[in-house]
């Protein structure tokens, strides 16, 4: 399968600890600053927006480490694996997972390509 790597945001328009939600064609993705984890910067991670459960917006959620609580019924998501950690008769459930990167200061996402061709972040 084909890949591109989308440009999304400055590294300065995502506080540390916090996520925000991008539109990418018809996807909603939620990309997270889990704030310094190298010598190099903070850490990003990116799923879909939507909890598994009732599909609460993730990007609004607490971020706990390397998790997120849904605000919605505090469902915690793994933004690593994208599995739910809690609650235990959730751990049937997950979300997607992109792989990030930064490059002079902009985040970007890795989608499929069809993905990525139906339109670019902002």
């Amino acid at each position: 399968m084909n890949t591109n790597w989308i440009r999304i945001a400055p590294t300065s328009q995502i506080p540390p600890r916090e996520g925000r939600a991008v539109l990418i064609g018809d996807r909603e993705i939620a990309l997270f600053n889990l704030g310094p984890s190298t010598a190099a910067g903070n850490q990003f991670l990116a799923t879909d927006n939507q909890c598994p459960h009732q599909g609460g917006p993730l990007c609004d959620g607490i971020v706990t480490g390397t998790s997120v609580v849904c605000p919605l019924h505090a469902w915690k998501v793994n933004l690593e694996t994208g599995q739910v950690e809690r609650p235990t008769h959730g751990k049937d459930h997950c979300v997607a997972t992109y792989p990030t990167r930064v490059e002079d200061g902009i985040v970007l996402i890795e989608l499929p390509s069809a993905a990525a061709r139906a339109g670019e972040a902002a």
